[in-house]
């Protein structure tokens, strides 16, 4: 079982990665967790940068796949950042919190219609979830609500590293991480909620010794093993 980080593009502001995983178990499964952002979207002098080497198809390449190799997507939640190329994994299942997928239809959340024609299409398949979930050997995943109703991180348990967290926006940099003095970002949009998930997987690290992966922090993606290297 292996873990790639990919770097899907950079937030400008920040010089923080967009960042996406895909986890490769032994039985040949692939696992995709996020696909990015749109690079039509991604126009010269916006908020995020997509390079043609931050090409979700190109990370996958890197590593002998293509999309039609994806099995099953982990949708963290459906920021544009996070989902903006659902559409090209259509032979993909998709896996999200079912609180997740009930907010963005219901267009209540202004930024998550950015990339719905990417992510709200008849023929992607989702599976929908509730809360903590075993999902497949190695890999659970954990409700983490707060920056936006249903939002989930995945535990990634490898034989040789240990417990990976991959936190996504639930901490998205290392000065999010204390749940108390975390500060609250503009688009985390249940402050009580925020707090409380960042506390549940503080814990959940704690017990399990896990190397928790911020969402988007450019200090810590300096120092982490990126694709093509991985964690096995």
């Amino acid at each position: 079982m292996r873990l790639y980080l990919l770097r899907l593009g950079t937030i400008r502001a920040l010089g923080a990665p967009v960042p996406g995983y895909l986890i490769r178990l032994d039985d040949g499964t692939n696992v995709l967790v996020d696909t990015g952002y749109p690079a039509d979207l991604a126009t010269a002098g916006g908020p995020i940068e997509v390079t043609a080497e931050d090409d979700v198809g190109h990370r996958l390449g890197e590593l002998g796949l293509t999309p039609a190799d994806v099995h099953v997507v982990i949708c963290t939640h459906l920021d544009p950042d996070h989902a903006g190329n659902h559409d090209r994994f259509p032979g993909a299942e998709f896996v999200i919190q079912g609180a997740c997928l009930e907010t963005a239809r219901s267009g209540r959340v202004a930024r998550l219609e950015e990339a719905r024609k990417r992510w709200d299409r008849p023929e992607l398949r989702y599976r929908q979830v509730e809360g903590d979930v075993r999902l497949l050997p190695g890999i659970e995943l954990v409700e983490s609500g707060g920056h936006v109703p249903g939002h989930q991180s995945v535990l990634v348990r490898l034989p040789e590293t240990g417990a990976v967290l991959l936190a996504a926006d639930a901490i998205p940099m290392g000065l999010a991480a204390d749940p108390d003095e975390r500060p609250i970002l503009p688009f985390d949009l249940d402050e009580e909620a925020t707090r409380v998930s960042t506390r549940k997987l503080a814990e959940l690290a704690g017990r399990e010794g896990a190397l928790t992966v911020y969402g988007h922090d450019p200090v810590q993606w300096a120092g982490l093993r990126v694709s093509p290297g991985h964690y096995a």
